[in-house]
């Protein structure tokens, strides 16, 4: 087990301010938008706001679910805002993006988990942005395969669920979601023809052994697309970081990843779920032509 009471450099961020940071926080604020990117607290803000991305979150910011690694408020959400498709269209248009991000908190307080929302939001977004490629990152939906088609109908260009640990640490740090539960969502997924992609996070006492498990289960459910990334622990009241693990055994990850046929693996210190997540829905778009 590594010393974790100081960060070690691979993990130093560079703060990032360029002409665009600006820009994109105005459009967020403006439209009261919620973003994963500050809500997870994500390290990589800097640097993606600077050029002009960002991952949206929708359904409110406020989780039904508690995991014990996630940033997220948790308590009772508000209603759904009617309104938010239409202005997470208007900001992707206003962003120019090429490729856009969606996440969402998990609602089990709907009947439908906001299975709707989802599909209203994706299509409002591909209404107002044709060029813009989609890429979802949803809940689990519990597996239910009526709320899942819902969202798969809607067609996103890629379909994303983290399954965010190992399966011997699932339980402990993911307060509903469980492991095979989440494998289900991946493989209904790819059943349905869609780009699948999924991630986790490493640091939390897994072994390699472990991961390389999880690695060949995805593949199993049909996961083209993975990222793995370091656990960093939001506030002292999440579980704690076990290991850094160093920048030699991300890329081992990744060796092992295309080794196991995944069109692309982002693996590093500071990788998140939507790290360079236009260049790996290309890259699984060009090996999907080649294939056909």
């Amino acid at each position: 087990m590594n010393n974790t009471e100081r960060k070690p450099n691979w993990l130093k961020i560079k703060l990032e301010t360029g002409e665009n940071y600006p820009k994109v926080k105005k459009i967020v604020e403006l439209n009261k938008l919620h973003t994963i990117c500050s809500s997870g607290k994500c390290p990589n803000i800097g640097q993606c706001w600077s050029i002009g991305t960002a991952t949206f979150m929708i359904s409110g910011d406020i989780c039904t679910r508690s995991c014990k690694f996630c940033a997220t408020k948790t308590g009772r959400p508000l209603p759904l805002d009617p309104q938010e498709p239409v202005k997470i269209a208007e900001s992707v248009k206003l962003m120019q993006l090429k490729h856009c991000v969606i996440t969402s908190v998990d609602r089990d307080d709907l009947a439908d988990k906001s299975a709707e929302h989802w599909a209203k939001t994706i299509t409002a977004i591909r209404e107002a942005n044709p060029n813009t490629t989609i890429e979802v990152l949803t809940p689990d939906f519990d597996a239910d395969e009526e709320l899942l088609n819902i969202v798969f109908a809607s067609k996103p260009d890629v379909f994303g669920h983290n399954m965010e640990t190992v399966k011997r640490l699932s339980d402990q740090t993911r307060s509903r979601a469980k492991y095979d539960v989440s494998l289900k969502v991946l493989s209904l997924s790819s059943q349905a023809g869609l780009i699948t992609k999924t991630g986790i996070m490493v640091g939390l006492g897994e072994t390699e052994e472990e991961v390389v498990e999880l690695m060949h289960d995805v593949r199993k459910s049909g996961v083209r697309l993975m990222t793995i990334g370091q656990y960093l622990q939001p506030t002292k009241q999440h579980i704690p970081v076990v290991e850094y693990v160093t920048p030699e055994q991300f890329e081992k990850y990744r060796k092992i990843g295309l080794e196991l046929g995944f069109d692309n693996v982002e693996s590093g210190p500071l990788v998140r779920s939507s790290y360079m997540a236009e260049k790996t829905f290309i890259d699984s778009k060009i090996k999907l032509e080649k294939h056909q």
